[in-house]
């Protein structure tokens, strides 16, 4: 995976051109690493190079104080809570869509007809319908993490689509006279969403030290697969025993209360910080050093520099190639239960939660041993992130490559939690990249290639509903993950 070339870990001067294997004598790649490299590797931190390994190690803070009394990490775990909770709001039509266009028997023996009828089509855009909105809010986002408290862009983009879920179970209430009310609340809500990863970009961007920036990231962001984890069998269970409505009012609520409490534990800054200790307040400015704080506006942003680069369109492709497997899967794992391992929902809700547990845990531990590997020096950092894209791609498409051919629920379970486990390696390695190659310009960035991976979640959504219409449901099966493996 791309990084910087003048990370805390490697030669700062321009004689180590010579010695990257990604520059060569080409007039093409002179001009990528004179303007892209320099400018924003230099213009981000108001011209002062950033500290090697050696100054950073000089630089110290208390180590008796208990990791969870330290205000960054209270920051990680809470914003963790955060994305819990938007992707748990992404798993309750996924949920619902099979008791809402079923007839079906509730655990309880009551018999319960069919009340939502949608075609292969209109199911296709009621699913990606949220992608639209997330998409076009993506690099918006990460301006506005740079020009507004960043905290609180993220806190209210949760805020905002938790509420939105009251309304879209009241919408659903009304089929058909308001599907198109539907699709336009789930636009809404993929627009407020669309700046959760951009905003906590900008937060970390001031957060964050250099050789916490592995830990820090991936302990916010796998919240992501947390949520998926928890949202699948709860949202199955609320709708087997209660009601399909009964997950989007859970979510909802539990997302207005989560904001209350990152209102006020949150902060934009450590300097605007009034509860962080003094010692860490130091430890951190002294580490990342001055951040520029003029927002970056349409005119100011390298836009030239960034799409000639080859490092952030190696980004891009990860993120598309990432989110095209990880949203196809997340849509459509209860089906799959359901249809191909015939599994009952309250199953196949828990089994679907199992790949989600794997992926938590190696996300979280990739992130420590990146950091590892980095700040002792053992790997640089261009290694570090191109090893852990590699272990994550590669094994996640080898593995789904096998489940294609497996049709025994165990073996299948088994063959999906160890892709997703795999999975979590990537997170390490492409998903933090954008502090390493520009840190000023991180939100922007992650907005940018978080963008494609929205269109593959949408481009996901619609084209397994076209297959589904012309092809039997195992021939859907085979199709669906032939198409994941072929972007892996």
């Amino acid at each position: 995976m791309a990084t910087s070339y003048f990370s805390a870990d490697e030669p700062r001067h321009a004689n180590c051109r010579s010695k990257n294997p990604l520059i060569t004598e080409s007039k093409t790649a002179k001009y990528f690493y004179e303007t892209f490299t320099l400018k924003l590797n230099y213009s981000i931190l108001t011209g002062r190079k950033s500290k090697n390994i050696k100054q950073l190690h000089s630089i110290s803070e208390n180590s008796d104080v208990f990791f969870l009394k330290k205000k960054r990490w209270q920051t990680a775990i809470l914003a963790n809570f955060g994305f819990i909770i938007a992707f748990g709001i992404r798993c309750n039509f996924g949920a619902a869509k099979g008791r809402m266009i079923n007839n079906f028997t509730d655990p309880f023996g009551n018999n319960h007809t069919q009340k939502f009828y949608w075609s292969p089509i209109e199911l296709g855009f009621m699913e990606s319908a949220f992608f639209y909105g997330y998409a076009i809010t993506q690099i918006p986002g990460g301006m506005l993490a740079a020009k507004f408290a960043p905290n609180l862009l993220f806190g209210f983009s949760i805020l905002i689509a938790s509420v939105l879920n009251f309304f879209l179970a009241l919408a659903l209430t009304a089929h058909p006279l308001t599907d198109f009310v539907v699709i336009a609340i789930q636009i809404c809500q993929g627009l407020s969403l669309g700046v959760s990863y951009p905003a906590m970009h900008g937060v970390w961007r001031h957060w964050a030290p250099p050789m916490e920036r592995s830990k820090l990231a991936t302990t916010t962001f796998t919240g992501g697969y947390l949520g998926v984890m928890i949202g699948l069998p709860v949202s199955a269970y609320l709708v087997s025993y209660i009601d399909w409505s009964a997950p989007f009012y859970f979510f909802g609520v539990a997302g207005v209360t989560w904001f209350l409490i990152w209102f006020i534990v949150s902060a934009p800054t450590p300097e605007q910080c009034k509860s962080i200790s003094e010692d860490e307040k130091r430890f951190i400015m002294e580490q990342v050093g001055q951040v520029t704080s003029s927002p970056a506006t349409l005119t100011t942003i390298p836009w030239k520099e960034i799409l000639l680069s080859l490092p952030v369109w190696a980004i891009v492709i990860c993120n598309f190639c990432r989110s095209w497997t990880f949203f196809l899967l997340l849509g459509n794992q209860l089906t799959y239960m359901k249809d191909v391992l015939n599994l009952e929902i309250q199953s196949g809700g828990l089994m679907s939660s199992l790949p989600h547990v794997l992926m938590s845990v190696t996300v979280l531990a990739s992130g420590q041993l990146a950091d590892y590997l980095r700040s002792t020096g053992k790997m640089s950092t261009q290694t570090v992130r191109k090893l852990f894209n590699t272990l994550g791609f590669g094994g996640e498409a080898i593995f789904l490559c096998c489940l294609s051919l497996i049709s025994e629920p165990s073996a299948a379970v088994s063959t999906l939690v160890l892709a997703a486990g795999c999975s979590g390696f990537g997170i390490a390695g492409f998903n933090v990249n954008h502090f390493d190659i520009a840190p000023r310009y991180a939100p922007i960035l992650m907005g940018f290639s978080n963008g494609f991976g929205a269109l593959a979640g949408a481009s996901g959504f619609v084209l397994e509903h076209l297959v589904a219409s012309l092809v039997n449901s195992y021939s859907l099966h085979l199709l669906m993950l032939d198409k994941i493996i072929q972007f892996t």
